[in-house]
C-alpha cells in the first residue's frame, strides 16, 4: 500500500484513496484563489497541482456546443441533434430516452477528451413540468403530469450518466428546481402553492430523478417559492441535500446572484447575496458577480473558508465520479471514439427513429393518411416551416438536416410532381394546391423568433426563453393560407410544427388530417415522409392537455393546478386531451384483470389488458393505466396517469399487456405528518389510449387495505 501511495505526488492523485480522504488533501492545498475559481461553472484547470475540472454545457436533446446560443465557444461545431425534449417526451418511451442520452453523453466526452471542447456537466434534463401551454420553455419540458415526467427524467439521467459502478459518463444537471414555468417575470415573481404541490407535483420529477435516476446535481430557479428566492430556500439543504441525498453541484442560473440585489430586492448588495448563497448551500455560480461578492463576503467575516469548502467538497466529488482526477486509463469513458459519433450510422439512425416515434397524429378523416404513392401525379408542399430545420436555444448546430419539403421529394422520386410555395403571395400556394392531387401545409413556431433579441418573440403565439407566449391561436396569416389551400385542395395536411400546443379548433373541424411534430430533428424531413406515406405509422402521444382557448386555463401565474390546470384538474372538454393520439390502425381493449381486488400499503398492483390490433396494418399502441380514487379522506385528482407501455402489435393479433404500480405511488403528502401517507381507498383502473374517459377501459375497483 506504501509502495503504491508513492507513486502519487500527492493523496488527491491516488485513486485507491477514500473520495473524502482525497477531496481533504485537495482543499488543504488549494489556495484562497483557487478556491474561488473553483466556485464558477466552467472548465478550470489548477496547473500547479496538475488538474482540471470540468464545466457545465447544454444538452436538452443532444450535445449542444453551437446552435443560436453560441454553447461552447464562438467556433461551432456540428453534433447529432435529436427533436425537442417535448418531441422525445411525446415517443412516450423511456428506453428511447435514455438512448438518446446515452449518444449525447458519448459525444461530450469525445468533444471533450479529443477534442478540447464542451464540459461533462450536462445541463439535462429540465426536470420542471408544462403545467400552462402558455410557457415560452415548454419545448425543454416532458410535459404536465408528474409521474410521467419523473419516469423521462430517470431514463435521460442513467442515459447521460451510464451504468459503470465507479465512474460516471456525463453529469446530470437537472433544471430548474422549483416551479419555474413562467417567463415574463421569473427574475422577480413568486411561485406560491402548498406543501401537498410542493411535494406530489411540482418537485416529484426532480425527486425521482435524484432517488432512482442516481442525478446529484441541479440548477436553481430564478423565481422566488412562496416569497423565498429559489437560490437561496432553505429548500436546498433541508429537502435536496438531507431527505433526497444529493451530494453534488447545485448552482445558480445564469445571472441570478445579482437578480437579488437588482430585481428581487432581497439583499443591498453583492456581498450580502454571495454570503447568503454560499450559506443556503450553492456551490456553482454562473454569474461573473460572485468573485467580488464572495471575496467581499469572505473579508466581512459573512462567511468563512470552511464554508467555502463545504460547498467545493461537492463539486469535487463531481469531478471524482467523472474520472477526472485519476489515471485515464482507469476511466472507460476517456477512450470513447476514434472518430466523430456524430458521423456514425448508428446516430443518424437513432435520431430518425426517435423522430418518427414523436411524431402525433391528431385527425384523420376517410383515412386520408397515409398516402399512397404510387397513385399520386402531384403534390403541393407548402408553408414557411416546409423548407427549414430550425434549431432552438438551447440546440447546437446541425450536422446536416433534411427539411420536410427535402424528405418528401427524396420518398416520391422523379415519379411524382413536387409543387412547392413558401406562402401565398402572388397566389402560389393556392395555385399549388389547385394543381395538385393533394396538399400538405406545413406551419409552426419559430423557436428563437427569428432571433431578433433576447426575450424578443415576432408574433404572440411564439415563446421563449425569457418571453411566454400571449396567444395559443394559429397567427392569421397561417389560418388564411390552410382555409385557402383547403378551398383550392379538399385533401389538404396539416403539419403542425411546434414546441407547444395550439388551439387549432377551426383545423379540427375542416382539415381532413393533422400531423404534429417539434422542432430540432436533423432528420425531421426524412420521418415525417415515412409517417406520411405509410413507412411509419404514427404512435406518439401528447404529454399536455390542448386547450380549446385561453378561457379554460387559469392565469398563468395561478400556480394552484387544482384550479383547472393539467388533465388532473381540467374542467372543460380539451381540444385534444392528454396522452392522445391516433394511428393507421384500430385498437380494442378487453379483459382487464387486476393481479388483487384488495392490496396491502407496501404491495405492488399488477393489471393485464388484452389489447388487439383490429386494422390492416402492424401498429404501435400507447397502454395508459389511470387511476381515480373513492372516498378519499382528502382531495385527490380526477385521475391520475401510474403506468404505461408503448406496444407494437401485428395487424389481426392480440397481445396481454401488463401495467404495474405499486401502493405507496397512491400516497399524498400529509403535511402535518410531514410524510407520505397511503391511505385506506378505493382506486378505479382505467386503461386506454388516451386520458379521456372515452379512451379508456374500465375494470373494477382496487381496495388498498392497511389490515390486509
Amino acid at each position: 500500500m506504501n509502495s503504491n501511495k508513492n507513486k502519487y505526488e500527492y493523496p488527491f492523485q491516488n485513486p485507491s484513496l477514500p473520495m473524502e480522504e482525497r477531496i481533504n488533501n485537495l482543499l488543504d492545498l488549494l489556495t484562497r484563489e483557487e478556491k474561488i475559481q473553483l466556485l464558477d461553472s466552467g472548465n478550470h484547470t489548477i496547473s500547479r497541482l496538475g488538474f482540471s475540472v470540468a464545466g457545465q454545457v447544454e444538452g436538452y436533446h443532444g450535445a449542444a456546443l453551437g446552435g443560436p446560443g453560441k454553447w461552447g465557444g464562438d467556433v461551432p461545431m456540428a453534433t447529432t441533434q435529436f427533436c425537442q425534449a417535448i418531441g422525445l417526451a411525446e415517443t412516450w418511451d423511456p428506453i428511447l430516452i435514455k438512448e438518446a442520452a446515452e449518444a449525447e453523453a458519448i459525444e461530450f466526452r469525445y468533444a471533450y477528451h479529443k477534442l478540447g471542447r464542451g464540459g461533462l456537466v450536462v445541463r439535462a434534463p429540465n426536470a420542471d413540468l408544462g403545467r400552462d401551454p402558455r410557457w415560452g420553455r415548454t419545448e425543454e419540458c416532458f410535459g404536465e403530469d408528474p409521474y410521467f415526467n419523473s419516469v423521462m427524467t430517470v431514463a435521460f439521467v442513467k442515459g447521460l450518466q451510464g451504468d459503470d459502478p465507479k465512474y460516471i459518463r456525463t453529469a446530470s444537471l437537472l433544471k430548474h428546481f422549483l416551479a419555474n414555468s413562467n417567463e415574463d417575470t421569473r427574475t422577480s415573481s413568486s411561485s406560491d402553492f402548498d406543501d401537498r404541490l410542493f411535494r406530489e407535483y411540482y418537485s416529484y420529477p426532480f425527486m425521482k430523478g435524484f432517488t432512482v435516476g442516481g442525478a446529484d446535481n441541479y440548477m436553481t430557479a430564478y423565481n422566488k417559492y412562496n416569497g423565498i428566492p429559489c437560490i437561496i430556500n432553505p429548500f436546498i439543504r433541508d429537502i435536496t441535500m438531507k431527505e433526497w441525498g444529493v451530494d453534488g453541484i447545485i448552482c445558480t442560473d445564469g445571472g441570478a446572484l445579482g437578480l437579488l440585489v437588482t430585481d428581487h430586492h432581497y439583499y443591498d448588495n453583492n456581498r450580502d447575496a454571495s454570503a447568503a448563497c454560499i450559506k443556503a448551500g450553492i456551490s456553482q455560480f454562473l454569474d461573473p458577480l460572485y468573485t467580488d461578492g464572495v471575496n467581499e463576503a469572505l473579508d466581512a467575516g459573512l462567511i468563512s473558508m470552511e464554508d467555502i469548502d463545504e460547498v467545493l467538497r461537492r463539486n469535487l466529488r463531481i469531478m471524482i465520479r467523472l474520472g477526472l482526477l485519476d489515471p485515464p486509463e482507469m476511466v472507460p469513458y476517456t477512450k470513447i471514439g476514434q472518430t466523430a459519433p456524430w458521423e456514425s450510422e448508428a446516430h443518424k439512425a437513432l435520431v430518425k427513429k426517435a423522430t418518427q416515434k414523436s411524431i402525433v397524429l391528431l385527425k384523420n378523416s376517410n383515412d386520408l393518411l397515409p398516402l399512397d404513392k404510387s397513385s399520386l401525379k402531384s403534390v403541393a408542399v407548402i408553408g414557411h416551416k416546409a423548407d427549414i430545420v430550425h434549431v432552438d436555444w438551447y440546440g447546437g448546430d446541425l450536422p446536416y438536416s433534411i427539411t420536410p419539403l427535402q424528405g418528401i421529394k427524396d420518398k416520391l422520386g422523379n415519379n411524382v410532381t413536387v409543387n412547392y410555395a413558401f406562402d401565398n403571395t402572388n397566389n402560389a400556394a393556392v395555385e399549388a394546391a389547385s394543381k395538385s392531387d393533394v396538399a400538405i401545409v406545413i406551419i409552426g413556431n419559430d423557436p428563437v423568433s427569428g432571433n431578433l433579441g433576447w426575450a424578443i418573440t415576432q408574433m404572440d403565439s411564439e415563446g421563449r426563453e425569457a418571453a411566454d407566449r400571449k396567444s395559443i391561436n394559429l397567427e392569421k396569416a397561417d389560418e388564411d393560407i390552410l382555409q385557402e389551400v383547403l378551398k383550392a385542395n379538399k385533401n389538404t395536411i396539416l403539419v403542425l410544427v411546434s414546441s407547444f400546443p395550439y388551439a387549432v379548433n377551426r383545423a379540427q373541424e375542416t382539415i381532413p388530417s393533422i400531423l404534429h411534430m417539434t422542432q430540432n430533428s436533423q432528420e425531421m424531413g426524412s420521418a415525417l415522409a415515412d409517417v406520411i406515406f405509410g413507412d411509419y405509422n404514427p404512435a406518439g402521444r401528447l404529454v399536455q392537455t390542448w386547450p380549446k382557448s385561453l378561457d379554460q386555463v387559469p392565469d398563468i401565474m395561478d400556480y394552484n393546478i387544482r384550479n383547472g390546470r393539467t388533465y388532473m384538474y381540467f374542467k372543460g372538454d380539451p381540444l385534444y386531451p392528454f396522452g392522445y393520439g391516433l394511428s393507421y390502425t384500430k385498437f380494442r381493449y378487453s379483459d382487464l384483470i387486476p393481479s388483487s381486488t384488495e392490496i396491502g400499503p407496501n404491495d405492488t398492483l399488477t393489471v393485464t389488458v388484452d389489447v388487439e390490433n383490429i386494422g390492416y396494418r402492424d401498429g404501435e399502441e400507447v397502454v395508459q393505466l389511470y387511476v381515480e380514487y373513492v372516498n378519499s379522506s382528502v382531495e385527490r385528482p380526477i385521475k391520475e396517469l401510474k403506468a404505461f407501455n408503448r406496444v407494437m402489435i401485428e395487424a389481426g393479433k392480440k397481445t396481454s399487456v401488463g401495467l404495474s404500480f405499486d401502493a405507496r405511488d397512491t400516497a399524498y403528502w400529509n403535511a402535518e405528518k410531514a410524510a407520505w401517507v397511503v391511505e385506506d381507498v378505493e382506486l378505479i383502473i382505467k386503461v386506454g389510449g388516451s386520458s379521456s374517459d372515452k379512451d379508456l377501459y374500465q375494470c373494477c375497483k382496487v381496495k388498498i387495505k392497511h389490515n390486509n
